[in-house]
């Protein structure tokens, strides 16, 4: 018997989970939003937000790419492969600050370091933890995709606190404590430190990663028959699959729900500050400055507990009421939350509201690698799954762009920061983002509808027959 039919399963969870929440500091795109205007001084909003929706779009483009590969090369290469190039990336990202007398310039470096090759990093990393899950454990396979992907919504919590700590000299916080001091090395070179973080950590994740042999079955477990009269379930190969008319309303429905997720997620912080700041009418007296910043980091962490337990919580409840039922569920609290949340201007009220989308989106990444088993099988499923993912790539791309292109200005209010020991005035700019999201909440109650009418299992291929 080899190795691999006696190893036990949960290390390649372990693996995982260390891995994911490595490249779930994505989500921290918003802490890093308005230190890096204050650097530049010249960029606008759209402009800020421009390498957050780059690195989500190469990093669902990836996905495709680094399924298909691992298929054939195993998931520990592609993974380890995927961890160096990410912390490369956000090292590289470091020295955007050599061309900040050029914005143009800086913006496009940046793109290259962190959005083009962190999205490819973090791209070839994240499919082969779930592609491996799925493979060892049929018997769980909705609980254990959401613990696959939880550390991937945990991650900001902890690399939150971290970057802004490293960024403004403050002191590491988890939910308002403060741990431990964390020295001042400026926006730039928090870049590099997360980079070499990464690095480390997604490598040596990786190690734990490896396929179960040929026809794995858990001990005591059978796969279930299915009731008569059942579409038959078969391995579909990426060209069946996208020919069925179930995978074009699955994509749909996960972009609807990850273009209102990502569009809160990444700018969670600049979202909260418009709301804080909004109340004053005249100037931001740097204390309230720093408070109302602090509280923006600090959502950022409260919604990566809600988005990492979102995808153990729903993909436990969809393994009991099913994926149909589960995913409609979600979409429709997630609707909701967004048409509610203009009016959540108390930080408690935000928090909850954004937490709450954040719940349901965290779902939405357990749900959709479940469902892309149930549907079309685990033989091709890497690149299958890599292609249902480019909608959440499409909805890394819309979701802020949606925020940072309908927000209205509001207000320009002048505030004092420290810098280089001398306090320079700065100006905020408060915005109002209503309409998009009327827009982000209106879209998943649609797709809600849609999933609940005609969401149905796809009807196996045709199964050629040899020449005689």
């Amino acid at each position: 018997m080899s190795d691999e039919k006696v190893m036990n399963r949960w290390w390649v969870v372990v693996g995982a989970l260390i891995i994911q929440i490595s490249l779930g500091a994505v989500y921290i795109w918003s802490v890093f939003q308005t230190p890096l205007k204050e650097a530049v001084g010249r960029w606008s909003e759209v402009q800020v937000t421009l390498p957050s929706q780059i690195v989500l779009a190469c990093f669902a483009l990836a996905v495709i790419f680094g399924g298909r590969i691992q298929d054939r090369l195993g998931p520990r290469t592609v993974a380890t492969a995927g961890g160096i190039i990410l912390g490369l990336g956000l090292i590289l990202a470091r020295f955007a600050d050599r061309f900040v007398a050029s914005p143009g310039l800086a913006l496009t470096w940046l793109i290259g370091t962190f959005s083009v090759l962190g999205g490819i990093g973090i791209g070839l990393a994240y499919v082969c933890p779930i592609a491996t899950c799925v493979k060892w454990f049929p018997d769980k396979r909705g609980l254990i995709t959401g613990l696959a992907v939880a550390g991937f919504g945990a991650g900001s919590f902890f690399f939150a606190p971290l970057a802004s700590g490293l960024i403004k000299g403050t002191p590491y916080k988890l939910l308002g404590a403060s741990l431990f001091n964390v020295p001042a090395i400026g926006v730039f070179s928090t870049f590099m430190a997360l980079g070499v973080i990464f690095l480390i950590t997604v490598v040596a994740g990786a190690q734990f990663l490896r396929n179960p042999p040929a026809g794995y079955a858990p001990p005591g477990w059978t796969p279930p028959q299915p009731l008569k009269g059942a579409p038959r379930r078969a391995d579909f190969t990426p060209t069946e699959m996208l020919r069925t008319p179930e995978f074009w309303i699955l994509w749909i429905t996960y972009f609807a729900g990850c273009t209102a997720g990502l569009g809160v997620i990444m700018k969670a912080s600049p979202i909260w500050q418009s709301f804080g700041f909004g109340a004053m009418t005249d100037h931001i007296p740097q204390a309230d400055y720093l408070r109302i910043t602090g509280l923006g980091t600090m959502a950022v962490s409260i919604l990566a507990i809600f988005n990492a337990l979102g995808r153990i919580l729903w993909g436990k409840i969809s393994d009991s009421m099913g994926r149909k039922m589960t995913l409609t569920v979600i979409l429709l609290i997630c609707g909701v939350a967004m048409l509610a949340l203009n009016s959540m201007r108390g930080y408690g009220a935000y928090v909850t509201c954004v937490s709450l989308v954040g719940l349901c989106f965290g779902g939405c990444l357990a749900l959709y690698p479940a469902v892309t088993a149930d549907y079309y099988g685990t033989k091709h499923y890497g690149v299958n799954y890599g292609w249902m993912f480019s909608a959440y790539g499409a909805g890394g791309i819309i979701g802020p762009l949606l925020v940072a292109w309908l927000k209205k200005t509001v207000a320009k209010l002048p505030y004092q920061v420290a810098a280089a020991d001398k306090v320079v005035e700065k100006t905020f700019t408060v915005d109002n983002y209503r309409l998009a999201f009327l827009l982000a909440g209106i879209a998943c109650i649609v797709a809600a509808l849609v999933a609940f009418v005609m969401l149905r299992r796809p009807t196996a291929p045709q199964q050629k027959t040899p020449a005689p």
